[in-house]
Parts: C-alpha cells; sequence; structure tokens
C-alpha cells in the first residue's frame, strides 16, 4: 500500500504537460481490454488546461437505487457517495466563517440540549473537532455491506432519530485517540449547518457553494427521514466536481470571489490523524502520507469515486465508477492513476 501511495504522489508532484489524447487513449485501449471494468468517466485539469476527459458506458446506480445501462458524459449527474463528506467540509467551513456554527473546539453534546440525558464525563469530553476528524471515540462500524442493515450508517439511516443513534453509540476510546470511518460524524455536521443557518443542508449549498461556482446540475438525494443524505447522496457532474477542486486548489477563490475560506481548507488539509491504512485524515478529506502540507488531498467514495487534488501542480483528477458495495472497489481509481493517468504526465 505505501508504494502504490507513492506512485500516486508522484502523478501529482510531475509538472510535464500530457501530450494531448495520450491519456485518453491509454484508458480507452485499457476499458477496451478489460482491465478498468466499472470505469465511467476519467477528468484531468491542470489550471485552466484539460489534459484528458474521456467517459464510458455502462450500468450505473443513485444511491443504491439501479439506473440501468447508461452513456456516461460531461453532463452526466454521477453519484459521489462518500466525497460528499469532503463537501460537507467545505460547507461546515463556510457555515463557520459566517458565524452559523460551532468552532472546532466546541463541545459537541452541548450543541444538542434535547439529548442532554446522554451526558457522562467521556461522552461531554467529544468535540466538534473530533467530529471533523472522525476521532469521536464511540462505537461504529462501516466495514459491513451497506446493504447489512448492521451496518451503522444504515441503522443511522432508519433510525427514528439519527442525531440521538449517533450521539448515543458506546464509548470505544477516548475522544480524540481513535481514528475510526464514520457517515455519523457527516451527519451531524450536516445537522448542524441546517440549525445554525435555517436552510436545509441541500439548500445551504446550493446557495453559498453550488451557485457562486456556477453549477446548477445538483441532486443531493434525501435520506429515509426526506433530509439530504449528508454522508453519500450528493451527485455531480465530473466537471463540476472538479471546478470544485479548481476552486480548493486556488486557495478557496473562484472567478475573483472567496468561497472557502482560505484558513479552513489549511485546517482541512492538515493531517490531523492516521487511518488504518497508509492514508492519513484531515477534517473529512482523506491526504497523502507524505508531505507536509500533503502532496495530494482526496475525497473518496464507495464505488471508485474520487477527487484528487494535487496541491503543489494544481492536478485535479476526477474519477467516476461503478463498482459499488465491492470490497475492492477503491483499486479501480488507483490503478487509473498509476497505469494510465501518472505514466503520461
Amino acid at each position: 500500500m505505501k508504494r502504490i501511495s507513492a506512485l500516486i504522489s508522484a502523478a501529482f508532484l510531475s509538472s510535464t504537460a500530457a501530450f494531448a489524447g495520450e491519456i485518453e487513449d491509454s484508458l480507452r485501449a485499457g476499458f477496451d481490454q478489460g482491465t478498468l471494468n466499472g470505469l465511467h468517466g476519467v477528468l484531468v485539469q491542470r489550471g485552466d488546461d484539460t489534459l484528458a476527459e474521456i467517459y464510458f458506458q455502462g450500468p450505473d446506480e443513485r444511491w443504491g437505487m439501479p439506473l440501468g445501462d447508461r452513456q456516461f458524459g460531461p453532463d452526466e449527474l454521477h453519484d459521489l457517495r462518500s466525497v460528499s463528506k469532503s463537501i460537507v467540509s467545505l460547507l461546515y467551513g463556510i457555515a463557520l466563517d459566517k458565524g452559523l456554527v460551532p468552532p472546532p473546539d466546541a463541545p459537541l453534546l452541548a450543541q444538542f440540549p434535547k439529548h442532554a440525558d446522554l451526558s457522562d464525563p467521556k461522552r461531554d469530553a467529544i468535540t466538534i473537532e473530533d467530529v471533523l476528524t472522525m476521532l469521536l471515540g464511540l462505537e461504529w462500524n462501516e466495514n459491513l455491506p451497506y446493504t447489512d442493515p448492521r451496518n451503522s450508517e444504515i441503522a443511522m439511516e432508519q433510525a427514528p432519530d439519527k442525531v440521538r443513534f449517533i450521539l448515543s453509540r458506546p464509548i470505544v476510546a477516548p475522544p480524540g485517540t481513535q481514528w475510526v470511518y464514520s457517515g455519523g460524524a457527516t451527519a451531524l455536521l450536516g445537522e448542524l449547518i441546517g440549525r445554525g443557518s435555517g436552510q436545509s443542508l441541500d439548500q445551504f449549498a446550493q446557495t453559498h457553494l453550488f451557485a457562486p461556482l456556477g453549477i446548477t446540475q445538483v441532486d443531493w438525494v434525501p435520506g429515509l427521514d426526506g433530509r439530504a443524505s449528508a454522508a453519500s447522496g450528493l451527485r455531480l457532474t465530473a466537471r463540476d466536481l472538479a471546478r470544485i477542486g479548481q476552486m480548493i486548489a486556488n486557495s478557496g477563490t473562484f472567478d475573483g470571489k472567496q468561497i472557502v475560506p482560505s484558513d479552513w481548507l489549511v485546517q482541512s488539509l492538515t493531517a490531523h490523524a492516521d487511518t488504518a491504512g497508509p492514508l492519513r485524515y484531515g477534517y473529512h478529506w482523506w491526504l497523502a502520507p507524505e508531505g507536509t502540507p500533503p502532496v495530494w488531498a482526496a475525497g473518496l467514495g464507495n464505488g471508485g469515486q474520487q477527487l484528487s487534488i494535487g496541491r503543489e501542480t494544481g492536478t485535479i483528477i476526477v474519477i467516476q465508477a461503478g463498482n459499488y458495495n465491492k470490497p475492492d472497489g477503491w483499486r479501480l481509481p488507483v490503478t487509473v492513476i498509476n497505469s494510465y493517468i501518472a505514466p503520461n504526465l
């Protein structure tokens, strides 16, 4: 895994311009040969230059609902799955800048007085930063298939009160000490944004992120409670997701306007936790093992979804794929970057 990560980092460090069509031709050949099964689309940009943009055909889903066989393209919405988490982190930074949500050092449980009965010394010690970094210390298991009702995210979706379900999980470690991947953490951030702004999460995103970026095609799938699923429900086009990546690469600015506070991005893309693998974790962003700041940052999602931003070169890579709920679904984007993009940069 460390060698794989080093190869990915090399792709983001390369300052060589790709020759037109080389990445696309390589990807098309790999897809035709059957070595890139499930790949739906790849977009590579650096600054204002598009180095590659190619789409394929295959079966797809909308948050688990089959859509049948589709021909993908630049105007087609696609599930981001857990890349949604990274977008929610951007939204929290925007809301914080507007004074609508508590700062990272604020205690978590105190923000939910309706659930004050859950108070105990260990639970009271959890902060918003622990939520942002997924270091809550609460029991949470998303290692089970997302078709399994015992999966914590699925159980949360089916709970009559999502917030109570999350906050009432048993304490398994002191807050701030043990990283556990948790869609519940993102749900809490979405709840805080909604309460503080008086808007639904998708409305807040439309007003303060998508509209300023000129993004008009958006589908944020609602959970069973009828509200936008913060952890995994967002759908965007590849070009619009790349536009978000470019904004991040430009320190939060777009068209001369500050969309996301630059200091929030610095904090978000700083390593705050070590994960179970070689990658590090920021505020809902996966980070390269190398570099201070990390060489690259990424939002990663079920099925092979990826938005990656090279910190030094401004290289943006968007990958869309349909290998949903497959344990090795993460391998496809790694193969795409290592074997098809990096050799041509």
